[in-house]
């Protein structure tokens, strides 16, 4: 069997079964590094060079930023930039003379903008993230002769959509799935790979490493361990340390707020505040909540505060009172958690003792095991989303 200069066994493999023809969908299914967009946009573009010139093609992604970091910069230079050119603005590119149009899943209106398509061929960048109808229209729009997709994934919850009625039906299909290991990639450096496996934990480790479909279940961070955790004093300063504030807000449910001290190797929540208005049976308003606060920071210089991102009415006042800079935190869940449990994996998220109920809600965060897609138990949260804010808007850019 011919082998092909700077491919991985399994690219080399993946190359020869396409010599006998590909099917109407075929997909790439993984780890994270395992070269599967990579070689997956070689096939593209090997593909397409042999199809009608006077066709239609579409690449897609979550959105058009994804799909410029992840496939379009990447096929430029693959493809080389007199073989392929794009416009974001335009939402256009041509790949070898053929008209490539690129949309983003989340972009408004995007499955009305396909709906009236006769596409020859697409391509999918993460297609676990698309909306399940939108891809069921991207189907029905490849009606040319020999039109196929090309897609590639993380594995996700078995329960997602495109799992049970895609992958679980591949039999029933004119369907190609290929597995690819961040193992398979022999060209990454052996220590940064076992760094990368190092950062990943629970859950995120079985899908990002081990590349299976598999549940989120127990606790959401199981690595949180007392005696490596909990500090009872301030480890010493390594590095010009900053101070920051996060805020999970609420009325009736708890106000959680952290005071954290962040250097050049590790955040420590030194004390925090913490009030639940439906079990103090008073409701607070927006300026007793500034003024818990003020009292969290004392005399420290705060770089800036973190808030939930829906608490427009308290980051107004705030920002009124002119002391304190204010960021919209970052909430992108699953994403927020995945940092954090990477950050305790690696000892660099520390608590004071004195952070009670932080320390309390770590024992008891869950996984909602009773919902399909991955959803965490929305009780006993607040101290746990004010950290995920701290971890993924602040933290994880100095430590990670």
């Amino acid at each position: 069997m011919r082998k092909y200069k700077k491919l991985t066994e399994k690219q080399n493999e993946l190359l020869e079964i396409a010599k006998g023809g590909l099917r109407r969908i075929n997909i790439l299914h993984g780890s994270v590094r395992s070269g599967k967009t990579w070689i997956s946009l070689v096939l593209w573009c090997i593909w397409i060079r042999n199809m009608p010139a006077d066709k239609a093609y579409i690449m897609t992604a979550k959105t058009l930023t994804t799909l410029k970091r992840n496939c379009l910069d990447l096929l430029e230079v693959l493809a080389g930039k007199n073989n392929f050119k794009y416009s974001l603005s335009k939402k256009e590119g041509e790949l070898f003379g053929r008209r490539i149009y690129l949309e983003g899943v989340n972009d408004s209106g995007a499955e009305s903008k396909i709906r009236g398509m006769t596409l020859q061929g697409a391509y999918c960048d993460e297609i676990t993230l698309f909306n399940e109808d939108f891809f069921n229209m991207l189907l029905s729009r490849l009606s040319e002769s020999e039109a196929k997709l090309f897609g590639t994934t993380n594995p996700d919850n078995p329960n997602h959509w495109f799992k049970i009625n895609y992958i679980d039906r591949r039999d029933e299909l004119d369907f190609f799935i290929m597995e690819f290991l961040i193992d398979d990639n022999t060209f990454l450096d052996e220590r940064y790979v076992e760094e990368l496996k190092k950062e990943y934990t629970g859950v995120f480790y079985k899908r990002f490493i081990l590349g299976e479909w598999c549940s989120a279940e127990g606790l959401v961070y199981p690595m949180f361990d007392k005696e490596k955790h909990i500090v009872s004093e301030i480890p010493e300063q390594f590095g010009e340390a900053e101070y920051y504030i996060s805020i999970d807000y609420g009325t009736l449910n708890p106000c959680s707020m952290g005071l954290w001290r962040l250097d050049n190797s590790c955040a420590v929540r030194i004390c925090e505040s913490y009030y639940s208005g439906r079990q103090k049976r008073e409701q607070l308003t927006d300026e007793e909540y500034y003024r818990m606060l003020e009292d969290l920071a004392g005399d420290k210089a705060i770089k800036c505060v973190i808030v939930d991102p829906s608490a427009a009415s308290f980051i107004t006042a705030i920002r009124r009172h002119g002391r304190f800079a204010v960021r919209k935190a970052n909430n992108n869940v699953l994403d927020g958690i995945r940092i954090t449990g990477t950050l305790l994996q690696s000892g660099k998220l520390l608590f004071s003792e004195d952070c009670k109920d932080a320390i309390r809600e770590f024992g008891i965060y869950s996984w909602d095991e009773t919902k399909e897609e991955d959803r965490v138990v929305k009780e006993s949260d607040h101290a746990m989303d004010d950290i995920r804010y701290f971890c993924a808007t602040i933290a994880a850019k100095r430590l990670l």
